[in-house]
């Protein structure tokens, strides 16, 4: 039977890899990662240098990314097909596998849908991470919280006037997933009034991390690997005067 070990990357800089996943990677025979299609994968890349000289490696090919809208019918049945195939692969595997994830694997990571179709089928257990939007807010250098700030996480492949709606509400933003839908995210933040106070982090706390104000951006789309934060002003503790 096989046993299924999930260890979270962090937001992409090697050293930011907890002690725990960084053993459990070391020391692993076969060891599975998400990469699209003719991509050497961004899971791959983080722990290059890391894999025992004997280590199996079960590359989980995507086999569709943005071609079709990912809320297209289409779309659901492929990956469901994927993630099923990979689901019984993995079961069927003797002993430890260990499956990358970059992030936190539990915060919109590929590896949540292996799970649900493995749990109660073989011993599994996952290694939490520091999520990648943590790496980029500490890559502004400006807090993103103070005291009893709101905030919220929305994905830019939301509708626009879903986007206007929860920015208005929040204190605090992260927006993840931007890549193509950058237009729409900037169009939503003028529209509430916070277009100046956001910020782009390209590929954070990885070598080619590009950080900025989201208006001095020219470019009509980013990597996938960018998120778009908006700090929050909530109240701290200061003497008033």
């Amino acid at each position: 039977m096989a046993r299924i070990i999930c260890a979270g990357l962090g937001p992409g800089d090697p050293d930011l890899i907890s002690v725990r996943s960084d053993r459990i990677i070391r020391a692993g025979r076969n060891i599975a990662y998400f990469r699209k299609a003719g991509r050497r994968g961004q899971a791959r890349q983080i722990v290059e240098g890391m894999l025992h000289p004997d280590a199996v490696e079960w590359a989980m090919e995507y086999p569709v990314t943005t071609e079709l809208p990912f809320n297209s019918r289409e779309y659901n049945d492929i990956l469901a097909r994927f993630y099923d195939d990979w689901a019984e692969r993995l079961a069927q595997m003797p002993g430890e596998v260990v499956v990358l994830c970059e992030g936190d694997p539990f915060f919109y990571g590929s590896f949540m849908h292996l799970y649900t179709r493995l749990l109660g089928r073989v011993e599994m257990d996952v290694v939490p991470g520091i999520t990648g939007m943590t790496g980029c807010w500490n890559a502004t250098g400006v807090p993103i919280t103070w005291g009893d700030d709101v905030m919220t996480v929305l994905m830019a492949t939301l509708p626009e006037a879903d986007l206007v709606h929860h920015m208005a509400q929040a204190d605090a933003l992260v927006i993840m997933k931007t890549g193509r839908n950058l237009p729409k995210v900037r169009r939503a933040l003028q529209a509430v009034g916070r277009l100046d106070a956001a910020w782009l982090v390209e590929r954070g706390t990885m070598p080619q991390q590009r950080v900025m104000k989201l208006a001095d951006l020219q470019d009509a789309d980013t990597p996938y690997f960018a998120i778009v934060l908006v700090h929050g002003q909530g109240r701290r503790p200061e003497i008033a005067e």
